[in-house]
């Protein structure tokens, strides 16, 4: 349960200590005093989001402690031994939350930790109802968690859970691996047909730039054929003619001199070579065919080149290298049947699990769903509501919840049938609807603490000393901490504080007990102007409670 709560320098609280004991504990107070500014506390210390508002002002932050005795309560402490923050032997949890303008902190048994730790710490010890609960209780997925707070076993909720996460887990592997194998099976089948494309270019894919040299050189064959040809029409015979009689003049001149014999030797050579040149530029022209089939045939090649390269968006240059990167691609690529098979088996199998347990926790909730609407139902009527009924219907549909949803539809009058909450209650009804199925839901449940803040607005009369009395049987089994308005419930606490302004605007908390008791009863009852007769009714509305 929680034992303190301890606030520094937080709102309008410069320094608070307060101490509960188990059972019903009353906290009162003039509306504007400063109650739900120990809601607020309290619930920045259970992880929630710090708002800037909430810092006294001219103080460098504030601080705020919870005190916690875990009793009976292993699996609390399971999570505090996870997080080493706990001793074997000690029985309580302090956690504590600093905030500053520039950072806030959290603490757990005196070790750094985040809000993250402090809600799971803290969120199996308090559940704090506010005064818009009756409105959270219009959602499903709050109607199914009270009624398997009610009577569903935690462990079945937790397998039912941990068997949908693995479905979906698997299934979404499953679908991944699905969308990777029909993925890679289109790309066998692209690449495949791009290789066969490159195949069909045959050797031609590795002479681009030879056939592109030659493409140029047939381009200028005509040019090439008429500047050459003009070179062999100067190499005539009768040139040749002459050098070679120069030549046969200077050998029979009959002269050893070595400027002669020179003239001689070049003579000789230059005849020679000159005779070379007129054969290989005859053989050059030879080179040169005789139409233009072969640079037709060039040509086409070249543009089946270009255009293939055009289609892998390459250059007709690289075609051999992309060829090569394609066909590696392809040999590398797996195709991974056998784990699609895997998944899809382990997938069933999971689906399996998940549907045998959700089978199990859809008739566990349909057995306890009779005694829960029976109960409450029961409830309805000490709270006034004689005439109505709670029925609990399911529809199918696959969560981490189960197998189905669940509806709690409601009858306020035997001639008309059952409605859902929205449609049914008027405010009234809902406020007394509501605290009726949460008082039910938590008299079996696991939780430590509940805290209820004004959940009494619009119940009033016989119907709050009711609900006090319903409190009061709660409190003997889960401590019961109500912020409440109505007399008869205060009356019926086993401690009760109260709240208020000193003449700084401060907020401050008193236990209440003897004469002071009875005085804010009187004030509850009367108002600002207490009498003796608003007296004599707190007394005697204590005096019932003490007798009850």
């Amino acid at each position: 349960m929680l034992k303190a709560l301890t606030i520094r320098n937080f709102a309008l609280v410069e320094e608070l200590d307060i101490e509960f004991g188990g059972g019903l504990t009353v906290i009162t107070g003039e509306s504007g005093a400063g109650k739900s500014i120990l809601l607020d506390a309290l619930s920045l210390v259970l992880g929630a989001r710090l708002r800037r508002s909430a810092l006294r002002p001219d103080t460098p932050g504030c601080d705020v402690s919870a005190e916690f005795d875990l009793g009976a309560h292993p699996h609390v402490r399971e999570t505090l031994d996870d997080l080493a923050v706990q001793t074997a032997d000690d029985p309580t949890c302090l956690v504590r939350r600093t905030a500053s303008e520039r950072r806030s902190r959290a603490f757990v048994n005196g070790v750094p930790g985040t809000l993250t730790t402090l809600q799971a710490v803290t969120e199996p010890l308090v559940d704090i109802h506010g005064q818009d609960e009756h409105r959270q209780l219009l959602k499903a997925d709050v109607q199914r968690r009270l009624l398997d707070d009610f009577g569903v076993d935690a462990a079945l909720l937790d397998e039912v859970a941990t068997s949908y996460r693995e479905r979906i887990d698997l299934e979404r592997e499953l679908d991944e691996t699905r969308l990777t194998v029909a993925q890679a099976r289109d790309r066998q089948v692209l690449l495949g047909y791009q290789i066969d494309e490159l195949t069909e270019l045959g050797e031609d894919v590795d002479r681009f730039d030879e056939l592109t040299e030659l493409h140029k050189r047939l381009s200028r064959a005509r040019g090439l054929i008429a500047s050459v040809g003009s070179a062999t029409h100067e190499l005539d015979e009768d040139l040749t003619g002459r050098l070679a009689r120069l030549l046969d003049l200077l050998e029979r001149t009959d002269d050893p001199h070595p400027r002669l014999r020179a003239a001689v030797d070049l003579a000789a050579s230059a005849h020679a070579h000159l005779a070379e040149a007129a054969v290989e530029l005859q053989s050059y022209l030879g080179s040169f065919p005789e139409d233009d089939s072969e640079l037709d045939g060039i040509d086409d090649t070249l543009t089946r080149l270009h255009d293939v390269a055009r289609k892998h968006r390459i250059r007709a240059s690289d075609l051999r290298q992309h060829f090569d990167e394609l066909k590696r691609e392809f040999d590398a690529l797996a195709v991974d049947e056998a784990r699609v098979e895997e998944l899809g088996e382990r997938a069933a199998s999971a689906r399996a699990r998940f549907r045998a347990a959700g089978a199990a926790l859809s008739k566990a909730r349909r057995r306890a769903s009779s005694a829960f609407s029976k109960a409450v139902t029961s409830a309805f009527a000490e709270l006034g509501l004689k005439d109505a009924s709670l029925t609990v219907e399911f529809e199918p549909a696959e969560s981490a919840a189960g197998l189905e949803t669940v509806e709690f539809r409601v009858a306020t009058n035997p001639k008309y049938p059952s409605g859902t909450l929205a449609d049914i209650a008027s405010g009234g009804e809902l406020s007394r609807i509501s605290l009726a199925i949460q008082v039910v839901a938590a008299e079996r449940s696991r939780l430590p603490c509940l805290i209820l803040d004004e959940a009494d607005i619009g119940v009033g009369g016989v119907a709050a000393d009711v609900l006090g009395r319903l409190l009061r049987r709660l409190s003997k089994r889960t401590q019961v901490i109500a912020i409440t308005h109505a007399p008869q419930i205060a009356a019926l606490g086993d401690a009760h504080m109260r709240v208020l302004k000193t003449s700084d605007q401060d907020t401050v908390i008193e236990v209440l007990t003897g004469a002071n008791r009875t005085e804010e009863l009187a004030r509850m009852l009367g108002g600002r102007t207490v009498t003796d007769a608003t007296r004599d009714y707190a007394q005697t509305l204590l005096a019932e409670a003490c007798d009850s």
